[in-house]
């Protein structure tokens, strides 16, 4: 595995043996000093998460806990909750948080990791940093492959699984891992003449963006899985040389598409579509199997395909299990910082909805006010 981050003695943050929280914005030199100790993924990057922050029009900020030996890094968007309720002028500044698109989750190294009441101790300073911002709740994704130690943990919440490609086995170990029919399918692709090849996202950008939205309009995606051209730009030149474009040809026509990001031995699948006249003959299953060689041949360690829509083992689910055995626990973490004016708010959007406050907590969303329909 490539290394991306340094050994423990070089970081200047564990010199302090008091807990010490801080928040963090985009330009604080403790950022980069906390992703060069830790194992990140690229949702941690400061430019991913910027992005991010305006796509959905949010603050980026990172909240930065230590002890001694222990470090615990989270970045997150911080959102206004006032928008909710445009009309009232008496409600007081209020933000919620959650997490940049993909798996950022929290961020630790093994001493923090392996110290249960140094955790109990970061929550409670998270919880404490937040509260200080007149934050009321904080929806975290967890990341299924840096986060597995916490999936028990108090705070977290289980939501499903997800299917990770282990590159440390031989390329023929993960090929008996492949599902017959996965197998089959590729093999008929290569037999049609099918192609898979790693391309550069600049030059191939607009034929990416044209295969990802047909492919969006075909499963009737919601508007927030339309991202539009500026927003792939802008994704290419945050993260430079750790996007790649994984492309199927077939008698010169590009006929499906995949983007990936690589750090500290982790490739991510992030976007990606198929043209739907060759739906039937699968050609993602030969970009899959393209990509996942490529990753190792990098000493990638995981090719981290991700799981079904929200977490379900629904038909997403089953087509990339069919890639891999191995399966990571994906959770969330879901804190009600502000009781109060949480409910306040939940109450309020309950009214709007016709519906009893009750009701409205026992749907599996959450934040619960942000809820579109039950």
């Amino acid at each position: 595995m490539n290394s991306c981050y340094k050994a423990q003695s070089q970081n200047p943050l564990l010199l302090d043996k008091s807990i010490k929280g801080q928040v963090l914005d985009l330009s604080h030199p403790l950022w980069e000093i906390a992703l060069d100790s830790l194992r990140h993924d690229i949702y941690h990057l400061p430019e991913y998460v910027a992005l991010e922050a305006q796509r959905i029009k949010a603050i980026p900020e990172a909240i930065l806990i230590s002890q001694g030996d222990r470090v615990f890094f989270v970045p997150y968007l911080l959102r206004s909750c006032n928008a909710l309720s445009p009309n009232d002028q008496s409600q007081m500044e209020l933000f919620d948080v959650i997490s940049p698109y993909g798996y950022p989750g929290i961020l630790m190294n093994e001493a923090a990791a392996n110290t249960p009441e140094f955790l109990n101790l970061a929550f409670n300073e998270l919880i404490h940093q937040l509260s200080n911002k007149k934050v009321c709740s904080a929806f975290l994704r967890l990341h299924p492959i840096l986060n597995q130690n916490l999936s028990e943990y108090s705070h977290c919440k289980v939501n499903g699984e997800t299917i990770a490609v282990d590159l440390t086995m031989s390329l023929a170990e993960i090929w008996n891992q492949t599902r017959p029919e996965h197998r089959n399918k590729i093999n008929k692709c290569k037999r049609a003449g099918m192609t898979a090849k790693m391309v550069s996202f600049v030059d191939y950008i607009d034929d990416f963006i044209d295969i990802y939205e047909q492919t969006m309009d075909r499963v009737g995606a919601t508007k927030s899985y339309y991202f539009g051209k500026d927003y792939f730009v802008e994704l290419s030149q945050a993260l430079k040389n750790q996007l790649h474009l994984c492309i199927v040809e077939l008698n010169n026509e590009i006929i499906c598409g995949g983007l990936f990001t690589e750090a500290c031995g982790i490739v991510q699948y992030h976007l990606g579509g198929t043209k739907s006249a060759f739906l039937k003959q699968a050609p993602s299953k030969l970009m899959f199997d393209c990509v996942r060689t490529w990753a190792k041949e990098r000493n990638n360690e995981f090719l981290h395909l991700g799981g079904g829509v929200g977490g379900a083992k629904d038909s997403l689910y089953h087509f990339k299990a069919g890639f891999s055995k191995q399966r990571h626990t994906f959770s969330t973490i879901r804190l009600v910082v502000d009781q109060k004016n949480y409910h306040s708010l939940v109450q309020k959007r309950a009214e709007e909805l016709d519906i009893s406050d009750e009701e409205l907590l026992k749907s599996d969303f959450f934040p619960a006010y942000r809820i579109a329909s039950i």
